[in-house]
């Protein structure tokens, strides 16, 4: 078809040809005659169009964290046995990613294959899909264009932004709290064991020395009879609670379940996910940040349905990290009960927005409702932790319990 350039010439042509038989000038309707006709000649150059051009995308990488580069590259391939026109090239991208990619390939020959790339940096997690790709096939001078649309996509995975709890503060004022809080969060299957007497032959490393203290006879640990640790990572994401997805507070939380998530995982437990408008299941390796970089808000409007699924799923040897907005007084009873079944619990709670930029009114409501939700949770048997949409948790990981009080407070 005429492309708006290719119309306008094709009209103009027309208009040269009609002026030129009112004044009598045989050359100027000539040049109007090619005007107007030259469209359609151009039109025949790319009659066939991308008819047997096949077009092969790959990922650099197909799961990456925010701020990574990665590059498509397409392998465009001419089947056919007559050199292509020229081709315009559009890859979809959706709008997180940014504008479509736009390229041009010149001069395909027959049965070769050429390769061309382009980058992106993407910066909100997620699971996004690249394509469709446009193929447009046209003349020199964008007279004319055939166009053909191929329907193949590939998934990126975008993962939320992981904070590796394991590096030590460079403070020394908190140095050993960090360590001390992921021992208890991090208590293992190996902790849950059986014992037995003392056999000739036994392997005296694995004698239990506060056993002998108390019954005054040699006891062994029965490792074999451990259970792997398990732990559950449940996420508040009731709209009403941290507010919609991609904002601030709401991607704060994500960040801070992923990061607590791959904490347990790297330490070898069975990790678990849940959420408001979603049942508890297990995931291993990468799926847990799959799912993670896929949660969205929910429009649940309290915490009672949720605690049922937290409910069914406790176990004392199984730790939980609940990260979520402040609960609201009445809803606190409600999450100390359904939690009380489990083993370690962690608490990480994240204003729904950061109160030094709200009203004063507002900010002592958010304050006080972070200092009765902590204070009770923590008189509960937790470990809590209140942080900003700004606030990293890294920089709260190694913070002593009484100096977070006594701040609250």
């Amino acid at each position: 078809m005429l492309t708006s350039r290719g119309l306008t010439l094709s009209l103009a042509g027309v208009g040269m040809w009609f002026l030129a038989r009112l004044v009598g000038s045989p050359g100027l309707e000539v040049v109007g005659l090619g005007l107007a006709v030259a469209p359609f000649l151009a039109g025949l150059t790319v009659r066939r169009g991308p008819a047997g051009v096949t077009v092969r995308r790959r990922l650099s990488e197909v799961r990456v964290a925010p701020g990574t580069r990665v590059t498509v590259t397409l392998a465009v391939r001419n089947t056919t046995s007559a050199a292509t026109p020229l081709l315009l090239l559009e890859d979809g991208l959706p709008a997180p990613l940014g504008r479509p990619a736009r390229l041009v390939l010149t001069d395909l020959r027959p049965r070769t294959e050429r390769i061309v790339s382009y980058s992106l940096v993407p910066h909100a997690r997620g699971r996004h899909r690249i394509g469709p790709l446009v193929l447009d096939a046209t003349d020199a001078f964008g007279l004319a264009r055939r166009r053909a649309r191929l329907e193949g996509r590939e998934d990126l995975i975008v993962t939320p932004e992981i904070e590796d709890l394991s590096i030590p503060p460079e403070a020394g004022s908190g140095a050993g709290f960090g360590a001390a809080r992921a021992r208890q969060l991090l208590r293992s299957g190996e902790d849950y064991y059986t014992m037995r007497g003392y056999q000739e032959g036994d392997d005296l490393r694995r004698i239990h020395w506060p056993s002998v203290a108390r019954t005054g006879e040699l006891m062994i640990r029965q490792d074999e009879a451990s259970r792997r640790a398990s732990g559950m990572v449940f996420v508040d994401n009731r709209t009403s609670a941290l507010g919609r997805a991609y904002t601030p507070a709401f991607e704060r939380a994500i960040s801070v379940a992923a990061s607590l998530g791959v904490l347990l995982a790297n330490a070898g437990f069975a990790l678990r996910l849940a959420s408001a408008d979603r049942a508890s299941a297990t995931h291993a390796g990468d799926r847990f940040l799959d799912a993670m970089a896929s949660l969205e808000d929910a429009q649940i409007p309290n915490l009672s349905t949720a605690m049922t699924v937290l409910r069914s799923g406790s176990s004392p040897e199984t730790t939980l990290v609940f990260v979520g907005a402040p609960p609201a007084p009445q809803e606190l009873p409600t999450l100390t009960r359904a939690a009380a079944g489990f083993g370690p619990r962690l608490a990480v709670l994240v204003h729904p927005v950061d109160p030094e930029s709200a009203p004063p009114s507002r900010r002592e409501q958010l304050s006080g409702r972070a200092t009765q939700a902590s204070m009770t949770l923590i008189r509960a048997g937790w470990d809590c932790i209140v942080l900003t949409p700004s606030t990293r948790l890294l920089d709260r990981w190694h913070t002593p319990r009484e100096h977070r009080l006594a701040s609250n407070a």
